[in-house]
């Protein structure tokens, strides 16, 4: 199984984790965040950072979601690549992680492509579905 590491601005990961947890009406396994606040210094979260990788590859790799590109937490998530191994995506959302728990028994690959498409696919503009719900003009 994928490991999945949130490395995500303040509680954001923390509080995916439990939407995820009421969606899927359970914990899931090797799942875990860090929470980077103003006051963090990322250098001293990256040991804590590898100690959370190693805790859970299980030998099929780690995946980490991270929020925002180029912001500190992808920034400390950079430094934690192995290309096959440890892979990132940005831009984590509740369709994305709810799309990489469903499929973390595929291969790393495999759920990288998983988690864009769940990102995306979660993404959409919605509609009224009862006439009366619509506007008038």
């Amino acid at each position: 199984m994928i490991g999945l590491l949130l490395i995500t601005h303040a509680n954001l990961g923390d509080a995916m984790i439990q939407c995820a947890c009421h969606v899927l009406n359970r914990q899931p396994p090797l799942l875990l965040q860090i929470g980077v606040t103003a006051q963090d210094d990322p250098r001293d979260l990256l040991p804590v950072a590898q100690e959370m990788l190693q805790q859970l590859d299980q030998g099929e790799g780690v995946l980490i979601l991270t929020d925002l590109y180029g912001a500190t937490p992808a920034n400390l998530t950079l430094s934690l690549l192995r290309p096959g191994h440890v892979e990132a995506v940005a831009g984590v959302n509740l369709p994305m992680l709810l799309r990489v728990l469903n499929y973390r028994e595929y291969p790393l690959d495999v759920v990288v492509k998983r988690a864009v498409a769940g990102a995306c696919d979660g993404v959409l503009q919605m509609k009224p579905i009862r006439p009366e719900n619509t506007e008038k003009r």
